[in-house]
């Protein structure tokens, strides 16, 4: 199948001018007029490549040839077109235009047949709704009706209210779930977002498995004070807390091993006053790791050295974990069939690698084969509008997804 990189980078740019800023990054919130046009571009070159199409009770839209029923069986690969405020032009996007591209070379090479679901998952990001992968975790069934009902954009409407115009239905929710035998695997292909393989020069590589994710809200709560007249050693400073334990969380991963990270990235702080002693700190932390063996190690070590360092200042102390994704081990004998295609390209041997980020393609690995491919990211910058990635590595990539596609699952 012919993929060509000039339709690719066209696809992308294109997509790219559908944005809430212009000149200021890609600002696509999921079922917004931004992502909505997104979408639209998606489906109009799908219908121009000979494709039907439908959108599922979650809000996922699914892309198939006209030649292939939605009773067969099939591969499915895709991403997302939904962004953070001020993201990159690549994040998600990369991972639908190449399913549409494989879709399109399969048409103009005169194939009508070729096993393939392109989708579009709704909310990936998790910054429109306060939660990510909204739905792949709708089709799935992990979030029902009245969990989705209970999240809300930044204009007050629940996912439904939001989605109700483009496709979403809480009514059909239940009825229209992923059934896991109508599909052989998924393959997402998406961009790194890491520096790993721009540094080391690997231009695409086989995600073998997802870290885990664990989150935390963490409360340190002291004594406010006036700041000239309360010696140092009198002291109950929860901001003082804060910092030694925030200064801990990043040395955190050392203790659990290769691909553990740890960020602080929200903080608060009460009075928040320049001349009284904080009473109060409250600070987050966002634990990764690629196995759950170092993430349970990692939820004991960060309880203690939290801990530590509130006994030594005479503060009380909370640690609330507000969400836990398990790591996830992607499918080996549909990596071996990537690993395969790649020799056959001659991109023998394959790099691999872990995803330290999360993706829709977590969601579904319990219930389908998965694997991820990943293109190397310039620097490792992403959710920026520096983010870049070389178009002939995407096209590389799009040649492999085709060549793992191009047959009947067995």
């Amino acid at each position: 199948m012919p993929i060509r990189g000039d339709r690719i980078v066209a696809d992308i740019e294109a997509i790219a001018r559908f944005t809430a800023t212009p000149g200021a990054g890609s600002d696509r919130p999921s079922f917004s007029a931004a992502w909505r046009q997104a979408r639209d571009h998606v489906l109009a070159e799908a219908e121009r490549a000979g494709c039907h199409w439908r959108i599922d009770a979650a809000g996922n839209v699914h892309i198939r040839p006209r030649g292939v029923s939605w009773s067969r069986r099939v591969w499915l690969s895709g991403s997302h077109l939904d962004s953070v405020p001020g993201g990159g032009d690549f994040d998600g996007v990369v991972g639908v235009v190449a399913a549409i591209e494989v879709l399109r070379a399969a048409h103009e090479d005169g194939r009508s047949d070729v096993p393939l679901e392109a989708v579009v998952f709704a909310e990936e990001e998790g910054t429109t709704f306060g939660l990510g992968m909204l739905g792949s975790r709708g089709w799935i069934g992990t979030l029902d009706a009245a969990a989705l009902a209970g999240v809300r954009n930044r204009h007050g409407k629940n996912y439904w209210e939001a989605g109700a115009d483009q496709g979403a239905s809480a009514e059909r929710l239940a009825a229209d779930r992923l059934r896991p035998a109508d599909y052989a695997g998924l393959i997402e292909l998406h961009i790194e977002q890491g520096p790993a393989m721009w540094k080391h020069d690997h231009r695409v590589a086989l995600v073998t498995a997802i870290a885990g994710r664990r989150q935390y809200a963490v409360v340190l709560r002291g004594v406010a004070n006036h700041a000239g007249s309360t010696g140092m050693d009198d002291r109950h400073d929860a901001l003082a807390g804060a910092a030694e334990a925030i200064a801990a969380v990043e040395c955190l991963p050392d203790l659990l091993g290769d691909h553990a990270v740890a960020t602080v990235g929200r903080i608060a702080v009460e009075p928040n006053a320049v001349n009284v002693i904080p009473s109060r700190a409250e600070f987050t932390v966002d634990l990764r790791a690629p196995d759950d063996d170092s993430l349970e190690l990692g939820d004991e070590r960060l309880r203690a050295l939290v801990a530590a360092a509130a006994q030594r200042r005479g503060l009380e102390h909370e640690i609330v974990r507000t969400e836990s994704l398990p790591a996830v081990r992607l499918d080996g004998p549909l990596a071996d069939r990537v690993r395969a295609a790649a020799g056959g390209l001659g991109l023998a041997p394959l790099a691999e690698t872990v995803s330290g980020a999360l993706h829709d393609a977590a969601i579904l690995a319990p219930l389908v084969p998965t694997v991820m491919i990943f293109v190397a990211s310039r620097d490792g910058i992403s959710h920026n509008p520096a983010e870049f990635s070389r178009i002939d590595d995407i096209a590389t990539a799009t040649r492999l997804l085709a060549a793992v596609v191009d047959a009947d699952p067995a």
